[in-house]
């Protein structure tokens, strides 16, 4: 490093402590979420006394220890947030294969096509996905309830690769676009088909742009809330959907622990995901945005 970009001291000490401000600020929120998940209701939630939920004086009475795993008991198996969470798994596997699927063929395309209404496909995809769902939604809600198919995995699946779909397109289309053209036509004079070059040539080059595009699709299906909400009947609700029901309604009674245990639930595997996959996502962040 030149002396010119060098850092002084005091600016290493006061980037250092705007870093660890910042650190402390964005984890708190969940530390102090998966800290209250092991209390009762009355100490995470109390109002005499905000050290209650740190050393659980309530908790200690109603079940002799400091913490307790009542939350997740009753989350989990009583009001089994293992079929959420496994309708949730199924949700999001089919909606990434498929729209990985669609969307790498689709993209390579687009990116590969000399005619002008390729521009526009791609222009009207992205007012499309910059519609806000519910609009999108509410226009399948007839349908769906006409034909009988409300309520079921395979139909939000379906509404969910459509209202994905555009995404994956521009977002693969983005990494389709810094593959050389020479690369597959090469392929080709060497007497491969046009697919037999996609398949053996590009995909292989693309599969870090495939899997930043995968990732951005399961996240997106994965904390969908509007979609599973309006389209799935009770027992086939996803995580998200069944999260805020424990919250419960003017009429009924939630459980507010049950719901603070599904939000630690929610969430974690997100964080471990997001660290392991750190470089794809922020690569897919900046794809296109520097060209060679």
């Amino acid at each position: 490093m030149s002396k010119a970009t060098r850092l002084s001291p005091t600016t290493k000490l006061l980037a250092y402590g705007f870093l660890g401000l910042w650190l402390v600020m964005a984890a708190f929120p969940f530390i102090w979420t998966l800290w209250g998940s092991f209390k009762v209701e009355g100490d995470f939630f109390s109002k005499a006394d905000w050290a209650n939920s740190i050393f659980g004086t309530l908790t200690r009475v109603e079940t002799g220890g400091s913490f307790t795993g009542d939350g997740y008991y009753g989350a989990w198996i009583q009001e089994e947030f293992w079929r959420a969470a496994l309708n949730t798994l199924i949700v999001c596997v089919c909606v990434v294969t498929i729209s990985l699927t669609c969307g790498t063929l689709g993209g390579y395309a687009l990116s590969r096509s000399t005619y002008r209404y390729a521009f526009w496909f791609l222009l009207f995809a992205l007012m499309f996905r910059a519609m806000p769902p519910l609009t999108l939604v509410s226009g399948y809600l007839l349908p769906f309830f006409e034909w009988n198919l409300w309520g079921h995995l395979s139909t939000t699946i379906i509404v969910l690769v459509a209202i994905n779909q555009p995404f994956t397109l521009w977002m693969l289309h983005a990494f389709f676009k810094n593959i050389p053209k020479d690369l597959d036509e090469s392929a080709m004079v060497d007497g491969c088909t046009r697919f037999q070059a996609f398949r053996h040539v590009i995909i292989p080059v693309m599969w870090p742009g495939v899997i930043t595009t995968g990732l951005f699709s399961f996240l997106l299906a994965y904390n969908d809330f509007a979609v599973t909400t309006m389209l799935l009947s009770k027992e086939n609700q996803t995580m998200v959907p069944k999260l805020v029901s424990f919250l419960g309604t003017t009429q009924t009674k939630g459980n507010v622990m049950f719901a603070v245990a599904a939000v630690v639930s929610v969430t974690a595997p997100l964080f471990v995901m997001i660290i392991f996959f750190q470089k794809q996502i922020v690569s897919g962040l900046t794809a296109g945005a520097v060209k060679g």
